[in-house]
């Protein structure tokens, strides 16, 4: 893939530059001890993965918090455990306190010297706006499941893209979608006809993590293990031989 060939990338944030599942075990991994659950951090993820994305399916006028919320009551009945409301509201808002992958920060200010970046999240507003503390991201347009009113995998955020695409006079040709998640945005990008890049955040551990298995098909043009190799990798190209 000719990596100069874009004008603009658009990012999923939680997995692909802000650590998610880190952020998640923050809360789920002291709740799982003070109940006295004997359960591996990997196996709270998996745990919790496939309720977020119900939530959303079910109720995505939701703001996300509340999704946290309802989702980390859901794990814990399905754990055999209570969340109490306090520490529903602990996970519920934890999302501007979850951390930014340690190249993320970096690989986007090298990134907007050769494109315009878009952020493209499952996130509220005021729960970005807090991780964009540890980003320093210069973004062009961002697009949340608060302004489009649905969560990744639907439709909306993508029309919503295609929108920001225009209004930025840019080809959409000429975009290229970055991101970790296979169920949330390769899936939907290969439906939209996105070209993409996936960062494999996960290539040192085996199976999905806090992140749903695949439901449909999907595809990318290129993979990177970090945000540290694919800004490697865009640099190179538009250096030339």
């Amino acid at each position: 893939m000719d990596l100069t060939a874009f004008d603009a990338l658009s990012f999923d944030c939680y997995g692909t530059l802000i650590d998610w599942e880190a952020g998640l075990l923050a809360v789920l991994a002291p709740w799982a001890r003070d109940h006295g659950l004997d359960v591996s951090d990997e196996g709270l993820l998996v745990a919790y993965s496939g309720h977020e994305a119900a939530v959303e399916r079910e109720e995505p006028s939701r703001l996300y918090p509340d999704v946290l919320a309802e989702a980390f009551r859901r794990t814990g009945a399905a754990l055999g455990r209570d969340v109490d409301e306090e520490w529903a509201r602990r996970l519920g808002g934890s999302v501007p306190d979850w951390p930014a992958f340690p190249d993320s920060a970096d690989a986007l200010r090298r990134l907007a010297a050769h494109y315009r970046l878009i952020i493209l999240s499952n996130v509220h507003r005021a729960g970005f706006a807090g991780s964009n503390r540890w980003l320093g991201g210069d973004f062009a347009r961002v697009v949340t499941a608060e302004d489009v009113g649905a969560y990744k995998p639907a439709v909306p955020h993508f029309r919503a893209l295609d929108a920001a695409v225009r209004e930025l006079g840019i080809e959409r040709s000429r975009l290229l979608h970055i991101a970790q998640s296979l169920f949330h945005d390769h899936v939907p990008a290969r439906r939209e006809g996105l070209r993409s890049v996936w960062i494999d955040r996960r290539h040192d551990r085996p199976g999905w993590g806090a992140t749903p298995e695949p439901a449909g098909e999907w595809s990318y043009d290129a993979a990177f293990p970090s945000m540290r190799a694919f800004a490697d990798a865009v640099e190179a190209a538009h250096d030339g031989p």
